[in-house]
């Protein structure tokens, strides 16, 4: 096997790093609080870590070399700035022993405007509902018009803030639920004990890299199989399943991704876990359905909708451990594809076989439009 390479450009910043948020002025807005926040840090920008110069056309890369941020960014950072407001006001109506319990339930997401890397994003969160045991947050996200006035193009100054922003381009919902005692335990077989075959071919740091991008026709003409790359928060790892989905039909079809923490995350801190997760889980999915459908060599659009993260278990149950042999997989499943889009759900199992949670992305994948060939028409 050829010998990996990382293409140390920018560094691989933590979650610490990647997703820090600086608290701004709160805002009163129709009778209710909006507390307000601020990312600090570029967001990761899927292809930017590619071996190729802006304008190159291999493998189709000239349609896909973009400024658009990786989708992940924003929604886990959607989610940290709720969990932020949910510890500023829950010792309110809970007090401090209750409200410890609590953690992440849901994130519902919708992407209505493509986020931009050269700017920070502004978050803006407000109560929908809260009582004992359930509390509901609305998160909407806008940028400013213009990139950053820092002459860095990261660590995004205050003065950021202050500039005009523009439509929302992100906005979510997010629950969060108290640890509960299990009356009942149900799940299906882990993928550990039904892949346990295909996983035992290789030690797991031995499956190449996760793709820089998942689109074959790039994958092919630049030989990037075993680039780490950039992206933070994970090291991810993708399990070659080609004989396993050799003549299945695309719902029968599995992926494994397999990742664990590039650096520790504090136990007393389930959701920052939630949201690693969340951000993961995130990437190359409507590529690899291209693949899958034969659009990997004419590959011409893809991009996110809406994204759904549902965790089954208690906050607890979500946090990962540190190390080198603590690799968590997400089982991606590819249900459906019509009018342009496809759907992608994941199962994310913890490294003793626990389903801890579940992915819902739907999303436009499309490929590249021929002579004379009209949206609408396809």
């Amino acid at each position: 096997m050829a010998p990996e390479t990382v293409n140390a450009a920018g560094g691989r910043l933590t979650f610490q790093e990647q997703l820090k948020l600086i608290e701004l002025p709160s805002v009163a807005y129709e009778g209710s609080l909006v507390k307000r926040f601020m990312s600090q840090r570029a967001a990761y920008v899927p292809g930017s870590d590619l071996p190729v110069t802006n304008g190159s056309t291999s493998g189709g890369l000239q349609t896909f070399v973009h400024k658009a941020a990786y989708g992940g960014h924003v929604y886990s950072q959607a989610g940290l700035a709720a969990s932020k407001t949910f510890a500023m006001t829950r010792g309110k109506t809970l007090g401090a022993t209750a409200s410890s319990s609590f953690g992440i339930h849901t994130i519902h997401g919708y992407f209505s405007e493509a986020g931009l890397s050269d700017r920070p994003f502004i978050y803006e969160v407000t109560v929908i509902a809260e009582n004992r045991s359930f509390h509901n947050f609305l998160v909407k996200v806008r940028q400013p018009t213009r990139p950053s006035v820092g002459a860095e193009g990261d660590h995004f100054p205050l003065e950021d803030s202050e500039q005009t922003l523009g439509p929302v381009c992100f906005s979510a919902l997010v629950s969060f639920r108290p640890a509960t005692a299990s009356q009942v335990k149900v799940q299906s077989p882990s993928a550990q004990t039904r892949y346990a075959e295909i996983l035992s071919l290789r030690p797991t740091w031995a499956w190449d890299p996760a793709p820089l991008v998942d689109i074959a026709g790039i994958i092919a003409a630049l030989e990037t199989s075993k680039l780490v790359g950039t992206f933070p928060i994970v090291d991810m790892r993708k399990v070659d399943m080609t004989a396993f989905n050799e003549g299945k039909p695309l719902h029968e079809r599995r992926e494994l991704l397999l990742y664990r923490l590039l650096a520790p995350l504090p136990d007393a801190d389930p959701d920052a876990h939630i949201l690693a997760h969340a951000f993961e889980a995130d990437r190359n999915g409507l590529l690899m359905i291209g693949n899958h459908v034969g659009l990997g060599f004419s590959y011409g659009r893809a991009a996110s909708l809406s994204y759904s993260f549902v965790v089954h278990v208690n906050p607890s149950d979500a946090v990962m451990k540190f190390g080198e042999d603590e690799w968590w997989i997400q089982e991606a499943i590819f249900p459906r594809v019509e009018a342009g889009r496809g759907i992608i759900m994941s199962k994310i199992w913890s490294p003793g076989g626990i389903h801890v949670a579940t992915e819902y992305q739907d999303g436009i994948i499309q490929r590249q439009f021929r002579p004379g060939e009209r949206q609408g028409k396809l």
